[in-house]
């Protein structure tokens, strides 16, 4: 595989955001724009299609101009549901996702993740943050469809299960410690607008 084979980028933003009350979490303000537009800001550069996953709201999030994808798999499935779609639909032959509350994301995920997916020839590269696993935000191989679509049908869900079944690579990226901080409650979430990178 070459280094420099096209990726398709899917923002994962179909959860119920529980932990934030049930409002949609891409959709919340983060200072003076939605989370999805920060997360926007550092990923669309890094990838040559851009997919958003959202099962609510969808009108909203086509309105910030990229394809709105719903889940295939019923019930709020999780984000391995918003992956397989997107492993449906993807133009190209990587797919990476990132989730719709990491407004801090590392500039160069994409980059480092493919660098690491063919030094190893692996089939997924995911992110490790010094001791913490960050397997949402991954890149994987297109071709693994049949796979994670059967997984999805056996009743999986995690993501860190899946991968599990896979040759899989962590990468690591000790040199942002704030890079991969999810926001998760309206309290994080003012806590992040006072202190905006």
């Amino acid at each position: 595989m070459m280094t420099d084979e096209a990726v398709t980028g899917v923002i994962l933003a179909g959860g119920l955001s529980r932990r934030m009350g049930g409002a949609d979490k891409g959709l919340q303000l983060l200072g003076d724009k939605p989370l999805l537009q920060c997360v926007l800001e550092r990923f669309a550069p890094q990838v040559d299609e851009l997919l958003v996953n959202a099962n609510q709201n969808q009108e909203r999030y086509q309105a910030f101009g990229y394809p709105v994808l719903g889940d295939q798999f019923p019930g709020f499935a999780g984000p391995l549901a918003g992956l397989q779609v997107a492993l449906a639909r993807a133009a190209h032959p990587l797919v990476a996702t990132v989730p719709c509350d990491s407004p801090f994301l590392p500039v160069d995920l994409v980059a480092r993740l493919r660098a690491a997916l063919v030094l190893h020839g692996a089939d997924l590269a995911t992110a490790r943050s010094f001791a913490q696993p960050q397997p949402a935000f991954c890149l994987c191989r297109r071709e693994l469809l049949p796979q994670l679509t059967s997984f999805l049908e056996r009743g999986g869900r995690k993501l860190d299960l899946w991968h599990r079944t896979l040759n899989t690579i962590e990468v690591a990226f000790d040199d942002d410690l704030a890079a991969f901080k999810n926001i998760n409650t309206a309290e994080q979430l003012a806590n992040a607008s006072g202190s905006e990178r």
